[in-house]
C-alpha cells in the first residue's frame, strides 16, 4: 500500500508563490510518474501537471504552463510543485497522484494513487 503526503498549501495573495511536496511512503513510487491534480468547489477535478518516472518527460496543463514546474526526487520519494504568478483561479486543492505505468499522462484514469490533498487559496 502506498501512502502519499501534500505539504505546503496555504493562504497567499495574487502574484505569490508557494511550493507544494508530496511524501510517498510504503513503497517506492520511482518506478511510477506522477501528477499533480485540483479540485475547486463545485468542479471537476482538472490535471495540472505530470512528470515521467525518470523525469525527463514533463507535461502541463495550459493554465499551468510557464508558471508552475513539476519536479521529483526518486532517492527521496517526493514530488514537488513549485507555483509561481499565483491567481486566484488557483484557489483549490491540490492532490498528488501516483500514475499506473511510467509515462506521465493527464487523465485521472492513469492514476491508482492519491493524497488527501492540501488547500491553496489565493486571494485578490
Amino acid at each position: 500500500q502506498v501512502q502519499l503526503v501534500e505539504t505546503g498549501g496555504g493562504l497567499v495573495q495574487a502574484g505569490g508563490s508557494l511550493r507544494l511536496s508530496c511524501a510517498a511512503s510504503g513503497r517506492t513510487l520511482s518506478s511510477s510518474a506522477m501528477g499533480w491534480f485540483r479540485q475547486a468547489p463545485g468542479k471537476e477535478r482538472e490535471f495540472v501537471a505530470a512528470i515521467s518516472r525518470s523525469g525527463v518527460t514533463t507535461i502541463y496543463a495550459d493554465s499551468a504552463k510557464g508558471r508552475f514546474s513539476i519536479s521529483r526526487d526518486n532517492a527521496k520519494n517526493t514530488l514537488n510543485l513549485q507555483m509561481d504568478s499565483l491567481r486566484p483561479e488557483d484557489t483549490a486543492v491540490y492532490y498528488c497522484a501516483g500514475g499506473r505505468t511510467a509515462i506521465a499522462r493527464s487523465t485521472p484514469q492513469d492514476y491508482n494513487y492519491w493524497g488527501q490533498g492540501t488547500q491553496v487559496t489565493v486571494s485578490s
